[in-house]
């Protein structure tokens, strides 16, 4: 816990102090529109601020991270209302602090369980795809109180079109459209001008200001309505018994997401920083300020990628940033709060809308195109899933079709024949695209370019012994299994099953290049025994030797040894002795993978890496 204070020096706080400013600047208005979003009221937000950044600043391992209401877990905790049919009710507010707690009691016990590996199920291009399908959402949620129409409900076409209809028809509110279109002028206009001013800050302050000044609420602009003077007192959420079981499932939801956001964030300025981000200890400290803030009656919280950003750039280096926002946090829900009821409801959507506008991300979309099909696939998924089905169905689905196609890469075997590089003393590699490499006569090298586990067991076999019984006269076949690191029982029992299948084919089985787990799990299944030590070797070198020497196979590499036929000299220009080089260090050169293969299923038996 608050493992920077002991290194910290006094030379940084200067740079802390603004830059916490900056982030209370940018996490005010952002807490009162992400509540907004949330279906619950505007004070919940800010309820969230102040004891989420101590929490996570004591039990953080990012130094600049800050932690708040972020736009994802705001939308999911919106619709989790929805299906508990709270929103927008007197209960909004407990069942959005309840949730938050059941978040922050998910990540807390994964986090001393120590799963914070399951993270990694959410890769880049699944975030991006769900990020962006929330907040197209989000943007949808706004618009009708920007143009001053009533809330449509539905599906997301259905609700497109009832806008589109309202529009139309004449029912905008022309005075809510010009605040709406003067506050995302100068939103977007001021940031692309001078990107380091708190503009959401000015645009609150100036709507403030025109709302008292012109009386919109009174000419019939929407404005955000009470809210109350200071904090409230910590306590338990109120809800209906029945829900505490689909609130800690919800809860898990919102974990997931506000983890893979957060971890993103904070890894994405550790390695910036040339630091390092502890998954578990992040998990403890996320758990933590989403307790605080449920306890304290806030919206569920994650890392904020835009407001981490923002501390960079205002030289921002430890988490007395953090702490000096949740000062000025403190001070403005005393102090200030009841001031913000006068608001107009269209400027907070302006800042909301502003808020989530560069999380849509086309460029990185593009780039996954143009990296790997797969990936924009899966972003598309993410995306399309949200819109379709819901921030929760949408997210699973992404993260289903993401296991799916990693068991699927799973069953494309590679097996790479394997030659000796010319010129190398040990240095063996892929013919495929390397006619030069050289083979010997009667001894196979293969290697499994994937783990050997249950699933690759059966192709594995298929593959190998379709290229044993291609290659007539060969007496000993040399595998390589350096890509396995563990053994399983269907694994061993598979290998047990190709010795079997090799000596009804008069070809003897020398393993080489076993990891220590993989040799004892295969002496516990009785392949080894079976097999013999004399038939694992430490290097491909090693083994081809001793297959040789036990089938008195000749020296020579196939090549040479069909020139030496013809009676021609053999020369080699590095002068090595092919039988001397087992006691050289080995090197396995990568094979050239030439173009890429398509994105189909294998053949049956798995698809054997030749060329």
């Amino acid at each position: 816990m608050v493992h920077w204070l002991p290194r910290y020096r006094v030379a940084w706080l200067r740079g802390d102090l603004v830059a916490g400013a900056v982030v209370a600047a940018l996490a005010v208005p952002q807490a009162l529109g992400y509540a907004s979003i949330a279906g619950a009221p505007v004070e919940v937000g800010l309820y969230a601020l102040p004891v989420a950044l101590v929490a996570y600043a004591v039990f953080g391992s990012s130094r600049q991270l800050i932690v708040g209401p972020v736009s994802t877990v705001s939308v999911l905790s919106g619709s989790f209302l929805a299906s508990f049919g709270v929103a927008g009710t007197a209960q909004a507010a407990s069942y959005t602090a309840a949730l938050a707690l059941g978040s922050g009691l998910v990540l807390i016990a994964a986090g001393f369980v120590g799963i914070g590996w399951m993270a990694e199920f959410l890769s880049k291009p699944i975030v991006t795809g769900f990020v962006l399908g929330l907040t197209m959402l989000v943007i949808l949620n706004e618009v009708p109180h920007l143009v001053g129409v009533p809330t449509p409900a539905g599906r997301v076409i259905e609700r497109v079109g009832a806008l589109g209809s309202s529009v139309t028809r004449g029912e905008a509110d022309l005075l809510t459209v010009a605040v709406s279109a003067v506050a995302l002028v100068v939103l977007f206009g001021g940031q692309r001008l001078m990107p380091k001013v708190p503009w959401g800050l000015l645009v609150l302050i100036g709507g403030l200001a025109a709302s008292a000044a012109l009386d919109l609420q009174a000419r019939g602009v929407e404005v955000v309505g009470p809210v109350p003077q200071g904090l409230s007192a910590p306590g338990m959420p109120e809800v209906d018994p029945a829900d505490v079981v689909g609130l800690l499932t919800a809860g898990a939801a919102l974990a997931l997401v506000g983890l893979a956001e957060g971890l993103s964030a904070a890894r994405l300025f550790a390695a910036k920083g040339a630091y390092r981000i502890d998954a578990d200890q992040e998990l403890l400290a996320s758990g933590a300020a989403n307790v605080a803030s449920g306890l304290f009656g806030g919206l569920g919280v994650a890392g904020s990628l835009s407001k981490t950003a923002a501390v960079s750039d205002a030289r921002g280096r430890t988490q007395v940033t953090g702490l000096a926002a949740a000062a000025l946090a403190v001070v403005v829900i005393v102090a200030i709060a009841p001031t913000l009821s006068a608001l107009p409801r269209a400027v907070l959507s302006a800042i909301v809308v502003n808020a989530v506008w560069k999380l849509m991300d086309f460029s990185a979309l593009g780039r996954y195109r143009r990296v790997r099909r797969n990936d924009i696939v899966a972003a598309a998924i993410a995306a399309v899933g949200v819109l379709a089905f819901g921030p929760l169905n949408g997210l699973l689905l992404a993260v289903a079709a993401s296991v799916i196609g990693l068991v699927f890469r799973s069953t494309r075997v590679d097996v790479e024949i394997m030659g000796k590089v010319p010129h190398e003393k040990a240095a063996w590699g892929s013919i495929r695209n390397h006619p030069e490499r050289s083979t010997f006569p009667g001894v196979m090298v293969l290697r499994l370019d994937v783990p050997l586990f249950w699933v690759t067991a059966s192709p594995a076999n298929d593959s190998i012994l379709a290229l044993i019984d291609s290659t007539p006269g060969t007496r000993a076949l040399v595998l390589d299994l350096e890509a396995t690191n563990q053994m399983d029982t269907t694994s061993a029992d598979a290998l047990a099953d190709l010795r079997a299948a090799l000596v009804q084919r008069d070809v003897d089985l020398f393993l080489v290049r076993v990891m220590w787990p993989v040799r004892q799990a295969l002496r516990r299944s009785g392949l080894i025994p079976e097999l013999g030590e004399d038939h694992l070797w430490h290097s491909i070198s090693q083994g081809v030797r001793e297959a040789r020497r036990v089938h008195g196979l000749t020296d020579l590499p196939a090549h040479e040894a069909a020139l030496a036929a013809t009676g021609a000299p053999v020369i080699r220009p590095d002068g090595a002795d092919e039988a001397d080089e087992a006691d050289d260090e080995e090197h396995i050169v990568a094979r050239d993978p030439g173009p890429d293969p398509p994105d189909e299923p294998p053949l049956a038996g798995g698809r054997a890496a030749v060329s």
